[in-house]
Parts: structure tokens; C-alpha cells; sequence
């Protein structure tokens, strides 16, 4: 594989776990909820769907009984957060805080320092080549050799935004997020939203995992999901929580990471340097959002003047 096709296959790679975190993350973001737990429940669906592939030796089973994990995880947030009006910032992080410190511990109680289910996952059959389309070059290295659920995580983009702006349920989760009093005066349940869009993300938050751990390496370790939740929070905040502008920034984040990845084997000694450019990449991509929204408010505000 040549390097630029390489760089495509991995750009594709690192992306999706990403682009479903931020689906995810976007609908609780337009409900007027600041889900800072979603790294805590992408940790929860990578630990959960590899312990559980471990446990039952059926990889469906351990994905979909991760994804109801997960949606626990999603119940308490939503609990404290929402029922119980707590600060979403701080609950987020509790969140967080306890899905590290649990897979920690039940990993110490196994006796593993990670988990391999490379003997009941293979991770190669898993990737679907595309006939014709896998033997075209660059296009291929996009579009065929990936897993199911990374395949799921761009056509989601789609379905999401269908969701969000063409459906009774997309508009409801909109109105409580842009005025949850209005929304209320009208009969609109705005907990029960709130609640929906939270699981919403969870559960996508479970596949991120999933797919990170188990479709990808079939190989648990801890705090393998490195901070992707809170840069799926920034690629919303950079894409003003649209579903195609959002899922664009966090395909910028896995072209960072691919280029980081494989311009590393040419670099010798220096290689680990290239670990810090695609979290480098979010903080430049959050600067220059940033200063255009400022700029741009500005000048609309010297107009309205």
C-alpha cells in the first residue's frame, strides 16, 4: 500500500469512533446539555464490549450487552444531571473519573493488564472489501477494507441530520434546547427529551467504543480512548453542532492522526514528536473558530450599530 493510500485507509480509521461520539454528543448538545461524559462512556463501550466478547466468546453479544451498559451509564448522567439538576460539567467528569478508575480496577481483580479477544475476534475478517471499487487506487483505500460499524458511523451522518431537521422528535429535541419554557408551554415533555438525547449519545458512544477496541485491535487497555470524547466536544463546538460540519472536524482530527501515525515511520528517533500533532491540529482548528465567530461578531455588532 502506498503511503498516500495508507494515509486515506487511516484517515477513515481514526475518524469513526469519532464522528459517532460527536452524532452522538450533538443531539444532548441541542437539547441545552453539556454531555462532558461522552469519554467516559466511549471508555465504558471499549472496556465493556471487549470484557464481555472475553466473557461469552460471541462478538454481537458483547457489543450489544456494551451498549446496554453504556445506557445505564447514560441513566445515571441523566439522573443527576437532569433529574436531579446537578452541574453537567461535574457530573461529566464524575462520570469519567469513575469508568477509568472501574475498568482499573476489574482489570487488577482479572489479573490482566489488558484484554485480548484476538482468539475470538478476527479482526481482519471483519473488514469488508467491496469488489471492483477495493482494486481502484485511493478510492478503495476509502471505501472498502473497513468494519461494519465504521461504515454505520458515516452513513449515521446522514441519518442524523434527517433526525434532527426532519422529524417530529429532531424538532422537539431543538425547541427545549433553544427554549425549554416555550417548549414546555406547548406540551412538549422537555425531561423526557433531554433524557432520549442523552441515551442517543450513549449508545453511540458504546459503538465508538466498540469499534475502537474490539472491530479494530481486539484488545482492551486502559484509557485507551485518549481524550477522543472531549475532542468530539470540540469538533460540535468547531462545526456549530451541525451534523455534516461537526463529523467534518472530527475527519480532520483522523486525518491528523493518520498523518501522524505514518509520517512517524520515516521520522527514526524523533517519531514520538508526531503523537502530539493531532491534539495540536484540535487546539489550532478551536483558535481559528474561535477568532472568525469572534471577528465575525464584531463586525455584525459595528452593523447593527
Amino acid at each position: 500500500m502506498s503511503l498516500l493510500s495508507s494515509i486515506l485507509y487511516d484517515m477513515v480509521y481514526h475518524s469513526a469512533p469519532l464522528i459517532l461520539a460527536v452524532l452522538g454528543g450533538l443531539f444532548a448538545h441541542k437539547a441545552n446539555v453539556l454531555n462532558i461524559g461522552l469519554e467516559g462512556m466511549m471508555l465504558m463501550g471499549a472496556f465493556s464490549s471487549t470484557l464481555f466478547v472475553f466473557l461469552t466468546g460471541s462478538l454481537w453479544v458483547g457489543i450489544l450487552l456494551s451498549v446496554l451498559v453504556t445506557l445505564i451509564l447514560g441513566l445515571i448522567f441523566s439522573f443527576f444531571g437532569i433529574t436531579m439538576k446537578s452541574n453537567f460539567i461535574i457530573t461529566g467528569f464524575g462520570i469519567n473519573i469513575f469508568v477509568l478508575a472501574l475498568s482499573s480496577f476489574i482489570l487488577k481483580y482479572m489479573q490482566m493488564a489488558n484484554i485480548n479477544v484476538s482468539s475470538i475476534v478476527d479482526v481482519t475478517g471483519l473488514k469488508i472489501n467491496i469488489p471492483v471499487i477495493k482494486e481502484i487506487p485511493l478510492l478503495g483505500s476509502l471505501l472498502s477494507g473497513h468494519t461494519v460499524i465504521t461504515y454505520l458511523s458515516f452513513i449515521l451522518i446522514a441519518v442524523t441530520s434527517i433526525v434532527m431537521y426532519s422529524t417530529k422528535f429532531g424538532v422537539y429535541v431543538r425547541v427545549v434546547g433553544e427554549n425549554e419554557e416555550a417548549a414546555k408551554s406547548v406540551g412538549i415533555n422537555s425531561t423526557t427529551v433531554k433524557y432520549a438525547a442523552v441515551l442517543i449519545g450513549a449508545a453511540l458512544c458504546a459503538f465508538a467504543g466498540a469499534n475502537l477496541a474490539v472491530e479494530r485491535m481486539a484488545l482492551f487497555t486502559n484509557n485507551m480512548t485518549a481524550g477522543r470524547g472531549f475532542i468530539a466536544i470540540a469538533a460540535i463546538y468547531c462545526g456549530q453542532a451541525r451534523p455534516l460540519k461537526s463529523s467534518i472536524y472530527a475527519i480532520i482530527f483522523g486525518l491528523a492522526k493518520s498523518l501522524a501515525i505514518n509520517l512517524a515511520l520515516f521520522a527514526g528517533p524523533i517519531s514520538g514528536l508526531f503523537e502530539m500533532v493531532p491534539y495540536l491540529m484540535i487546539v489550532i482548528v478551536l483558535f481559528i473558530v474561535s477568532a472568525v465567530e469572534t471577528r465575525h461578531n464584531t463586525i455584525r455588532g459595528f452593523k447593527l450599530e
